[in-house]
């Protein structure tokens, strides 16, 4: 009994939180970054371990732990407007799930961090972030197979005033970085 008024608790204390700071859960937002008709694209699979910020992950992958940075997109940074809302909805994405690793043309960083496109069932999650409004699209050659589908994404989200975009944050008048 004591667990199940904790729980409420907590879920009241949430949703109060994200409605004082406009935080939309984009984790129950139907049809999110989901392209209908689409397949998911072969690559890795591993299970979600830490959110390191909203686009980068650690992921164990045959019982080794790989840092993954997102491929395409960009949050905001653990010093800027909106990192917190930005973190919060790639963990409810991915937290503790099972996810595909998709590749592009480059396969790991300068950091060392690997670069991937990322899965959930069918659900692209750096598309979901970039459709949500928490995450901007990024385009770093040669790593560009879903700029274009990123790119609508966000001018979409922009338009609609989705997420971080009414703090201003993704305001630099590019899509390149």
């Amino acid at each position: 009994m004591q667990n199940k008024i904790l729980v409420l608790c907590l879920l009241s204390f949430l949703s109060l939180a994200a409605c004082t700071f406009g935080f939309e859960p984009i984790g129950t937002t139907p049809g999110a970054g989901v392209t209908p008709g689409a397949s998911v694209p072969a690559g890795d699979t591993g299970t979600v371990t830490q959110i390191i910020d909203g686009d980068t992950i650690d992921v164990r992958v045959n019982g080794r732990e790989v840092r993954i940075r997102y491929i395409g997109v960009n949050t905001p940074e653990r010093d800027e407007v909106c990192y917190r809302e930005a973190r919060e909805a790639n963990r409810l994405l991915v937290e503790g799930k099972t996810v595909r690793l998709v590749a592009d043309a480059e396969d790991t960083d300068r950091y060392g961090r690997l670069l991937r496109y990322v899965y959930v069932g069918d659900m692209n999650v750096n598309a979901a972030l970039v459709q949500q409004g928490y995450a901007e699209v990024v385009s770093y050659p040669p790593n560009t197979a879903q700029y274009e589908t990123l790119k609508s994404l966000e001018i979409e989200a922009a338009n609609a005033n989705r997420g971080c975009h009414p703090t201003g944050i993704f305001n630099d008048g590019s899509y390149t970085r």
